[in-house]
This record gives C-alpha cells, sequence and structure tokens, in this order.
C-alpha cells in the first residue's frame, strides 16, 4: 500500500503527538497548554517528546500523567538550527520523534512549537509529500467577518514560491481545510492579487486565475475571483490563495497591526481618569473585542499537502496558545483529514490537466470566433 493510500486508525484519531520542547517559553509552557487541552478534551490523549527528567514532574504538576505517554527524546532542534543541520543531525531530537510517531500511525497529528523551516524539511523527509503536490504549503487562520469567524489562508511561508499549479493545488488544499476545519461544505475561494481586474498581476496570477475556475465545479467549491489585501478578514471570501512570500508577510503585517492597536488602545484608556472610567465601564465590551482579535485564538499553522497532517505552532505561544493549536489538531484528527485531504490532492493533476484544457478551448474558441 502505497502511502498516499494509507487510512487513518481509528483507534489514534484521538492521540495527538506533541513536541515538548523548542518553543521560546520551554516545556513548562507546553504542558501547561497540553493540560488545558485535555480538560477540554475528555476523549483525547497524548504522546509527549522531550526529555523524560523534565516532563514527567510537569505532568505531575499538572494531573495528567494518566493520559500522557512520555517519549524520551534528549535532543531539540534549536530555533537558529537550519533546516538542513537539522536533518542531519536531528535522529535524537523532540521534534523527530514527535514526527515519527505519526508517520508510524501511533498518532494522528503532531504539533510543535518549534524550527518551522527544520519542521517542514523533517515532516517532507519523514512522511512525504502526497500524490499530485509539488510544494507544500501552510494554511493559517485569519480573524474576519464570517460567521466562522475566520478565514483560511495559504501558503502562510512553506515556500516563498508558487507557480499556476501551485496556486490551483493549494485552492484544493484549502478547500478541504476549510471543510474539515471550519465545516464550510462549499467554500468560497479567491485568489490574491493587486487588484480584482483580470488584466493585473503577474503572469502566473492570471493563468492560476483561469485554472482555478475552471477547476471550481470538479473541486466542490466556489471561485469569486481574485481578491486584495483589504479583503483577508471580509466575509467575502473563505479561502485566500497566494505564495508563501505574500502570504508571511500579510501575516506578520496582520499580527503587528493587531498587537499595536491592542497597545494603543490600551494606553488611550489609561490615560485620564475619565478615560479609565469610560474604560471601567466598557470592560465587558472590551474583553470581548480582545478576545476576537487575540492572535493566540488562532495559532497554528496547518502543513498542507503531507501523507500526515503536522501543525506548527508559534514559538512564542502561551499556554492559551498552545492549547488553540492542540484544539484545532485534535478537530481535523477527528474529522480525518489526512485521508480526506490526501483523497482531495490525488485529484490535483488531473483537475490541472482538466483546467488548462479547458483553458486552451477558450483560448481557441476566442481566437476563432
Amino acid at each position: 500500500m502505497t502511502n498516499s493510500q494509507t487510512v487513518t486508525d481509528p483507534t489514534t484519531a484521538h492521540v495527538l503527538s506533541v513536541d515538548a520542547m523548542g518553543g521560546d517559553k520551554g516545556p513548562a509552557t507546553v504542558v501547561a497548554g497540553l493540560a488545558v487541552f485535555l480538560r477540554r478534551q475528555p476523549e483525547a490523549s497524548a504522546l509527549l517528546h522531550g526529555p523524560e527528567s523534565e516532563l514527567k514532574p510537569l505532568l505531575s504538576k499538572h494531573k495528567i500523567a494518566d493520559r500522557v505517554t512520555i517519549h524520551d527524546a534528549r535532543d531539540v532542534v534549536k530555533m537558529t538550527d537550519k533546516p538542513s543541520n537539522a536533518l542531519r543531525q536531528g535522529k535524537g531530537t523532540s521534534m523527530w520523534s514527535a514526527i515519527e510517531a505519526v508517520r508510524g500511525d501511533n498518532a494522528a497529528v503532531c504539533v510543535s512549537c518549534g524550527n518551522t523551516g527544520a519542521l517542514m524539511a523533517m515532516s517532507m523527509l519523514r512522511l512525504r509529500k502526497a500524490e499530485g503536490v509539488n510544494r507544500p504549503a501552510i494554511a493559517c487562520l485569519w480573524p474576519s467577518r464570517n460567521p466562522s469567524g475566520f478565514n483560511v489562508m495559504l501558503d502562510a511561508g512553506a515556500d516563498i514560491r508558487a507557480d499556476q499549479d501551485d496556486l490551483l493545488t493549494y485552492a484544493l488544499m484549502g478547500a478541504s481545510y476549510a471543510r474539515n476545519g471550519l465545516d464550510i461544505a462549499y467554500p468560497r475561494i479567491g485568489l490574491l492579487n493587486v487588484g480584482t481586474e483580470e488584466h493585473k498581476g503577474r503572469a502566473e496570477l492570471k493563468v492560476a486565475h483561469e485554472l482555478i475556475g475552471n477547476a471550481a465545479e470538479r473541486g466542490d467549491f466556489n471561485y469569486v475571483g481574485f481578491v486584495e489585501g483589504g479583503d483577508l478578514p471580509s466575509d467575502k471570501v473563505d479561502v485566500i490563495v497566494t505564495d508563501g512570500f505574500t502570504g508571511n508577510v500579510a501575516l506578520k503585517t496582520g499580527e503587528g497591526t493587531a498587537n499595536l492597536i491592542s497597545e494603543l488602545l490600551r494606553g488611550a484608556l489609561m490615560k485620564t481618569p475619565l478615560s479609565m472610567l469610560a474604560a471601567l465601564l466598557a470592560r465587558g465590551s472590551l474583553r470581548r473585542l480582545g478576545k476576537r482579535i487575540d492572535p493566540r485564538r488562532v495559532n497554528g499553522g496547518v502543513f498542507l499537502g503531507l501523507n500526515h497532517t503536522v501543525i506548527k505552532s508559534h514559538g512564542s505561544a502561551d499556554e492559551t496558545g498552545v492549547a488553540a493549536a492542540l484544539d484545532l489538531a485534535y478537530q481535523l484528527a477527528r474529522n480525518g483529514f489526512s485521508d480526506k485531504l490526501a483523497a482531495r490532492v490525488a485529484s490535483a493533476a488531473s483537475l490541472a490537466q482538466d483546467a488548462h484544457q479547458e483553458g486552451d478551448a477558450g483560448t481557441s474558441d476566442t481566437n476563432t470566433g
């Protein structure tokens, strides 16, 4: 049986593989977030990877030792490590161990706060790309005006390049993620561009615009066409497709802007006794606003295009952020996301070929008509 045909063992659907090391705040924060997650999900359990001598007391402290199995891994991939070095020297690390547990079908999803480049490199080496995928992508959730509260954006930085066929594959993977992660039956896909007019944008974007439009019916999604940066938080789309360079810049800009607004608002409300009184009266509304735009609630970039699911948590995540990444991982695991995505992207090559043919036919008709 090939990797692309592997079906997730239902007995592991409630088991997550968690890299305890590599985050900026250390294993104590990861275990604290794991404890929050396990309290919310009574059927879930976890495999926790890292030095047993450090992890055992933390599990006892949070009273979750009966639901967590430690896989002793003494070494750690540092944030400063190059992906190539991590691959050569990573076999004894917690990150490698966490990925191996998913590869061996002992857990459904791998979650790590560690080095993004190393995590992607190890995941591609050990889990392999799914059939029909040239470049994997990282999908992130973006706060939006939609009923779900979020939009999906990909690629958020797995690869700075993406040609027209990659963008079509991203559209298919993004649609599958929206169905299984946000319960959107018929996702609306938009292609990020510098304008909504068809004549704008780079050549590969114009071709991708045609390919995605031609593949929409068979791909079971609604293609709304080009969208702009201002549409990222809108209710116009459910999934925004772009290359990794643009997506990563947009993501970091959005997070930085949200933090700046929070700081400025806090400063303004604490400036005078009158503004402090206003803040006190509006405390409930401000709390709801803060929760809505809190980046920790949408922590967790999903690696799409591999034979198993891997989620990258922010390296700086606190226990709230870690728990959010684990919540997302658990939802995808229970939905059998890995198998559904593999089936979806396996058809990408034929969809791309059909879309190319339809585009060529349309060009031929135009030339003869």
